[in-house]
């Protein structure tokens, strides 16, 4: 029976050392902008590609 007890004491750490890491992230801003990253991946090509120089004739 003692060992109930001590599995779900730690259960409760455990759970409160999540419960704050999301508290910090959702606080920092983590969290705050979610369309850009799901739109970013169509978009990577025409950021990267380098512009070219247009050819002069001499």
């Amino acid at each position: 029976m003692s060992v109930i007890y001590l599995l779900i004491s730690i259960s409760i750490i455990v759970a409160a050392c999540f419960l704050t890491a999301f508290v910090r992230a959702v606080r920092s801003g983590q969290y705050e902008d979610d369309y850009t990253p799901s739109v970013r991946m169509l978009f990577e090509d025409e950021l990267t590609q380098p512009k070219e120089e247009p050819k002069q004739d001499l």
